[in-house]
């Protein structure tokens, strides 16, 4: 179950929805890799400003769903601006970075890139698309990813349901 937060910034009203511990399953493929299933925990918190924080783990899994290992790691900030305006700060644990822009409305967040910075041991990301979704109450989401020479194509996507 869900409520809002009695000091939730009114510019968070749009993305209200997302805040909580979210658990699930996804899967995730690309022409430089092998296609796998993963394990995924994702964390939105708020404190009264206009913006959430973002956490997100996740871990390998093998066709019995035990965990192979750990996998990516991601944290930022959702910045929330009036009439459902965003912007997302996104560090990643394999050395990139990510300004993205975008627009929240009816249980959908969507984003796209600006600008990413890496460093130089990290794969070369250029772009990306991730659509959030309220669908049956579950958390779905899917991040298209322009990489290592390749276009602008589905990587990962995952149905999570939010934690008690």
């Amino acid at each position: 179950m869900f409520h809002i937060p009695e000091n939730l910034h009114p510019n968070c009203g749009p993305v209200a929805w997302l805040l909580g511990t979210w658990g699930g399953t996804g899967r995730g493929d690309y022409p430089t890799i092998e296609p796998f299933t993963y394990g995924q925990e994702v964390v939105f918190q708020q404190d009264g400003r206009p913006f959430l924080h973002y956490f997100a783990r996740s871990w390998l899994l093998d066709e019995d769903g035990e965990v192979v290992r750990q996998a990516a790691q991601e944290t930022g900030f959702l910045r929330c601006l009036e009439d459902g305006n965003l912007e997302l700060v996104l560090a990643h644990n394999t050395g990139f970075s990510e300004i993205w822009y975008g627009l929240a409305g009816d249980g959908k967040v969507e984003l796209r890139t600006a600008g990413v910075g890496f460093t130089e041991t990290a794969k070369e990301v250029t772009a990306g698309h991730r659509i959030y979704g309220n669908v049956e109450g579950d958390l779905l989401y899917a991040y298209d990813m322009e990489a290592m020479g390749q276009q602008l194509q589905p990587h990962l996507w995952a149905r999570l349901q939010r934690q008690s």
